[in-house]
């Protein structure tokens, strides 16, 4: 049950990263082309809810999809199982959530 549970929890994170990194791919586009500068895109995005909840929303899929991946490679490559298997899932899962979020807030908080 766990298994069909981390399958599903990893394709539901795909769907929703999906859209967000065409978005994030479109706005970089756009801001090279347009010419911006690092203090500029901060400029834009300092403050921004809108900014914050989009790449909050990403940070959040790229954790949950990173982590459940790299789960399997440990668990058939290195023959992890059980509660050192979860442990080390976690301890990824919060990682990147935390590395995440903290690049975040630094881009989207005044």
């Amino acid at each position: 049950m766990l298994d069909l549970r981390l399958y599903m929890a990893q394709r539901l994170s795909a769907l929703v990263m999906a859209p967000l990194v065409l978005g994030h791919i479109a706005v970089m586009i756009y801001a090279i082309q347009g010419g911006l500068n690092a203090t500029e895109i901060l400029g834009r995005t300092q403050g921004s809810l809108l900014w914050f909840l989009f790449y909050g929303t990403f940070v959040l899929a790229v954790s949950v999809h990173a982590a459940i991946g790299l789960r399997v490679i440990v668990h058939e490559w290195l023959r992890l199982r059980g509660i050192a298997l979860d442990v080390l899932t976690w301890g990824i899962c919060a990682a990147l959530l935390t590395l995440g979020l903290s690049a975040v807030f630094a881009v989207t908080l005044p």
